[in-house]
C-alpha cells in the first residue's frame, strides 16, 4: 500500500482508494478500472452485469433480516480528470497518481488527484465487501466518461435498477445533503482556417499560466481567470502596438474545466521583440490587478520559439481573436430563490489551431432548461457571426430539488444520528448523474452526499481525511436506516 495511506482510517476506504490510485482512468479509459470493480464483486460471490456503454452494475442481497428494508443503490463514477502541471512529467494513461499526505490533506504531487470521483467508488467498493452495515439490498451503479458530459449516465438503460433511492456519492461538500444540480449544454464549433507562408523572421511562444483553474461549475463563480480569454485579450491589445502573424494557439484540457494555461505562436520583425515582451506583460499586469486574491498567480511569458513553415491568414487570425474577447463567458445569472448559488453560467473550455482547422469547446450550464438553452444561444450566436460551424455535441437535465422526500428526511435524521449535527441542504451548479438516471427512473428519490474535495478538476484538487471517516460513517448509519 502506498505509504501515504498506509495507515489512514476508514481502511476500508482507503485500501481501495490506494487500489484505483494507481490505475489508469481517464475519461474514455476506464477499462482497467472496470476490471477492478468485476473482481471485487467476483470475489465476494456478487452478481454483476456490464451494460454496451461499458457502466457497470452489482447486486448485494440484504443483510439477514433486512430483506424488507428497501433497496438502495450507490452510485458513483469510474473516470478522474486528467490534469497536470506543464513541468510535470505524468502520463495518464500508464503512472499511477503520485498521492502525498499534508496534514489532514490527501494530494497529489502535480497533477488531479483522482478523489472525483474515487472516494466514492472507493466506498461503495467498502459498503460492498462490508459484513457490519445493517443494509437492505443493494445495488452498486458504476458509471463511465461522467466528467467528458455525462455519456456513461446518458446511455444507461431503463429497467435495469430496482432500487427505491438513488444514493449519489458524488458531492464534494462535507456535512450537506445536495438535492438538485444543472443541467447542461456542450456546444462546440470549428472553422478552416487559411494558412500563408511565414515572412516574418522571428518565432515567439506567448504562454498564460499560472492560474488556478478548477471545475466550471462549482468553482465559476469564484473570479478565477481564464486562460484562453486572458491570451486572446493580449493578442487584442498586442495587434493594436506590433504587426505579427499568428501561426497556431492552444489552450485548455476539457469543456467543463476553466482553462489554467494557453499559447500561441507569433511571428514577428526581430526589431520588434523588445516591445512584445513589453507589452505583453504590460498586459499580464493589468489582468493580474484585476483578478486580484481570485487568482494571484497568472503570469505571461514570453519564450522563442521554432519557426513555422506558415501561419494563419490575418483575416481568420482577426475573427479569432475577436470571437474570443467577446464570447459569453462566466456567470451569467445567480439564483433569485438560493443566496450564493450560481444559476446559470458558460465556460469556454478548449482551443486549438490545428492542420488548417480551429475547434472551440464550451459548456453551458443551468437549473433551469429555458436559461441553459438561452446562454447556448448566446454562445452559438457569437460563434456563428465568426463564421464558425455549430455542434451541439449532447446535453443533459437538471435535477429539481425535492426537499420533502423521504430519502431527504431519513439522511437528515441519520446524518445528525452518526455525526451529532444537522446536515445543510444544498443544490449544485455542476452536473450530476442524478438528473440524467433520475430522468429514466420516475419515481426514484435521489440525493447526494461525500466528503470535503477542494479543487477538484485541478493539480490542487486534495480531500479532507479527517472528512472521509466522517462521510462513511453516516454512510453506514443511513444504509442501515433505509
Amino acid at each position: 500500500m502506498t505509504p501515504a495511506l498506509a495507515k489512514l482510517e476508514p481502511h476500508e476506504i482507503w485500501k481501495h482508494f490506494d487500489a484505483i490510485a494507481k490505475i489508469p482512468r481517464g475519461s474514455g479509459n476506464e477499462a482497467a478500472a472496470r476490471e477492478y470493480v468485476l473482481a471485487q464483486a467476483a470475489r465476494l460471490g456478487l452478481e454483476s452485469t456490464v451494460d454496451a456503454a461499458g457502466n457497470t452494475v452489482v447486486r448485494k442481497p440484504a443483510r439477514p433480516g433486512r430483506e424488507q428494508g428497501e433497496c438502495a443503490a450507490l452510485q458513483s463514477h469510474l473516470d478522474m480528470v486528467c490534469v497536470k502541471d506543464q513541468n510535470v512529467a505524468h502520463d495518464f494513461t500508464r503512472d499511477p497518481i503520485p498521492v502525498y499526505r499534508d496534514g489532514d490533506w490527501l494530494k497529489a504531487r502535480g497533477t488531479t488527484l483522482g478523489a472525483d470521483n474515487g472516494i466514492g467508488v472507493a466506498a461503495a467498493l467498502a459498503a460492498m465487501e462490508s459484513t457490519d452495515i445493517a443494509h437492505g439490498p443493494l445495488e452498486f451503479v458504476f458509471t463511465i466518461d461522467e466528467e467528458t458530459g455525462l455519456t456513461g449516465a446518458g446511455n444507461f438503460p431503463p429497467g435495469v435498477l430496482h432500487a427505491k433511492y438513488l444514493l449519489n456519492l458524488d458531492n464534494e461538500e462535507q456535512d450537506t445533503l445536495c438535492i438538485g444540480c444543472a443541467g447542461g449544454l456542450n456546444t462546440n464549433a470549428h472553422s478552416s482556417v487559411v494558412r500563408r507562408p511565414a515572412r516574418h523572421a522571428r518565432a515567439l511562444r506567448i504562454q498564460v499560466t499560472g492560474l488556478l483553474g478548477g471545475h466550471s461549475g462549482v468553482d465559476i463563480h469564484r473570479g478565477r481567470g481564464n486562460a484562453i480569454l486572458i491570451l486572446a485579450r493580449i493578442l487584442q491589445t498586442l495587434r493594436e502596438q506590433v504587426d505579427f502573424a499568428l501561426a497556431g494557439m492552444n489552450g485548455g484540457v476539457m469543456r467543463n474545466v476553466i482553462p489554467r494555461e494557453a499559447s500561441a505562436i507569433l511571428l514577428i520583425d526581430p526589431s520588434n521583440e523588445q516591445k512584445v515582451r513589453a507589452a505583453v506583460q504590460s498586459a499580464a499586469r493589468e489582468v493580474r490587478d484585476e483578478l486580484g486574491s481570485a487568482d494571484p498567480g497568472v503570469d505571461a511569458l514570453v519564450e522563442p520559439a521554432d519557426t513555422p513553415a506558415d501561419v494563419v491568414a490575418p483575416e481568420d487570425a482577426a475573427r479569432i481573436v475577436d470571437l474570443l474577447v467577446a464570447i459569453p463567458n462566466g456567470v451569467i445569472a445567480m439564483s433569485p430563490e438560493i443566496v450564493g448559488l450560481v444559476q446559470t453560467s458558460t465556460n469556454v473550455g478548449t482551443i486549438a489551431i490545428e492542420n488548417g482547422r480551429v475547434s472551440i469547446a464550451t459548456l453551458q450550464r443551468s437549473a433551469i432548461d429555458s436559461a441553459r438553452f438561452a446562454a447556448g444561444r448566446a454562445v452559438q450566436t457569437a460563434l456563428r457571426l465568426a463564421g464558425f460551424e455549430i455542434e451541439i455535441a449532447g446535453g443533459y437535465p437538471g435535477w429539481k430539488p425535492e426537499p420533502e422526500s423521504d430519502i431527504v428526511h431519513k439522511a437528515k435524521a441519520a446524518h445528525e444520528a452518526a455525526l451529532g449535527k444537522p446536515a445543510r441542504l444544498i443544490a449544485m451548479h455542476a452536473g450530476l448523474e442524478c438528473g440524467v438516471i433520475g430522468e429514466k427512473y420516475p419515481g426514484m428519490q435521489m440525493i447526494a452526499f461525500g466528503p470535503e474535495i477542494v479543487s477538484p478538476h485541478s493539480p490542487e484538487e486534495r480531500v479532507d481525511i479527517p472528512s472521509v471517516a466522517s462521510f462513511w460513517t453516516f454512510l453506514k448509519e443511513l444504509l442501515a436506516r433505509l
